[in-house]
């Protein structure tokens, strides 16, 4: 009877694991390109900072895409099957769409490269509709966790192309050249789509409308509590990783204009912020069930809270004349302290907001409320650059700081220390 049971790399290689390693790294790669690489870009390119923090606006269609969900759910095309076909779609524009950045030049098509981004975007955000739906038809009740726990770490690990391998080409070779290559890892996941996925056997009965999608699962989370309760726990998603959320919405030109090379930062920076993510967003995944979600998203997020500080330290030392080991090994820390906040405390947030949902609406609330989570912070992002010209890095970083307050003091109404024994007492 053992004998018949899969190893763990067997089950990691089958059909449906490799596809959503394929399907995770193809919708992580866009997001990427647009939040790390473009950013470096522009700032490279002399675009001042104001401009730069604009482009966070870019983000609507991540918050909003439950909107034109229930179109991805019925429209079925002539080819491949209704989530294959689709994928197939999304990953062709993408590919097309992100190889035309080698056409422009931000001195001369700003407002075109914006257009481009923001159609990106959509198409990143549909990609991520479809290949969401798809996950979950396709994967078994004993793949689920496999599953999802590949797919997060595959999206994660797409950031190495645009935010380090593209930046260190960049000093190497004309962006033209960097932009078209960047493209071509769009690649595996449409030869997946093409040749490993296999559409899934279990189909939508029927197409959701507006008020499926939308008004029910609203209606639902303000009838399960009072409407002050449920004003508080939407407060909280909006405000618990909002300090965090704008410190790093320029990062990329803020290590630039610190005096770091492109291959420093897709060298030291993004390395050394990817890794202590992955690996604490495992660990922290660990610690949730052995806290509890509530002492989790207090001791995780007070660890998200403080790492803040770090861009503040580094920022006080002003540009660095001359880069050594020394300023590499600075910058270095303080990308990996605030990954490892990142990392924790996302684990603990994502957690939370899956226990607000009603098993009847999970997927539904569940996207809901993570969209509401980024809304504000495409606002808020989008004034980072007017805020660091007028005030400077480090007194923006202290701000970053201090917005992070709230959602810290919010924990009192939505997540008492001892609430999860509470839970448990009452059952």
């Amino acid at each position: 009877m053992t004998d018949s049971q899969p190893s763990t790399m067997q089950r990691i290689f089958s059909r449906n694991m490799l596809i959503c390693i394929f399907t995770g790294f193809t919708s992580g790669l866009p997001l990427y390109f647009l939040y790390s690489l473009i950013p470096a870009w522009l700032r490279l390119e002399k675009i001042d900072l104001k401009t730069i923090g604009l482009f966070a606006l870019i983000g609507f269609p991540y918050t909003w895409k439950f909107i034109w969900s229930p179109l991805l759910d019925s429209v079925r095309l002539p080819f491949l099957g209704l989530r294959r076909g689709w994928m197939l779609v999304m990953q062709i524009a993408l590919l097309l769409l992100l190889a035309a950045y080698a056409f422009v030049r931000p001195q001369e098509h700003l407002s075109i490269i914006l257009g481009l981004s923001l159609v990106v975007a959509f198409f990143s955000a549909s990609q991520d509709i479809v290949i969401d739906a798809f996950r979950r038809e396709v994967l078994s009740d004993e793949e689920l966790v496999l599953g999802n726990s590949l797919y997060v770490n595959a999206y994660r690990i797409s950031s190495l192309i645009p935010a380090s391998l593209s930046l260190i080409l960049a000093d190497r070779m004309p962006w033209s050249s960097v932009f078209i290559i960047t493209a071509l890892f769009m690649i595996p996941g449409l030869l997946a789509t093409l040749f490993v996925a296999r559409e899934p056997a279990q189909q939508p009965v029927g197409a959701k409308g507006f008020k499926d999608t939308v008004v029910e699962p609203f209606r639902d989370f303000f009838t399960r509590q009072s409407v002050k309760q449920a004003l508080i726990i939407l407060a909280f998603i909006v405000l618990y990783k909002l300090g965090d959320s704008m410190a790093t919405a320029l990062a990329p030109a803020f290590y630039i204009d610190m005096g770091f090379s492109a291959t420093d930062i897709g060298l030291i920076a993004k390395n050394a912020g990817l890794w202590p993510a992955v690996i604490f967003g495992i660990i922290g995944g660990i610690w949730v069930n052995k806290l509890g979600v509530n002492r989790a998203l207090w001791l995780f997020g007070l660890v998200q809270w403080v790492t803040i500080l770090g861009f503040a330290w580094l920022a006080s030392f002003g540009h660095f004349e001359h880069v050594g080991a020394s300023e590499r090994t600075m910058l270095a820390v303080v990308i990996a302290a605030e990954a490892v906040g990142v990392g924790l405390g996302t684990v603990a947030f994502v957690s939370y907001m899956a226990q607000q949902t009603n098993t009847a609406f999970t997927a539904t609330q569940f996207a809901l409320l993570s969209s509401l989570s980024a809304v504000p912070r495409t606002f808020m992002n989008a004034t980072a650059g007017f805020l660091i010209e007028a005030m400077g890095y480090v007194n923006f970083f202290w701000l970053c700081f201090m917005l992070g307050i709230p959602g810290m003091l919010l924990l009192f109404k939505v997540a008492p220390w001892n609430g999860d024994k509470a839970k448990q007492t009452v059952v």
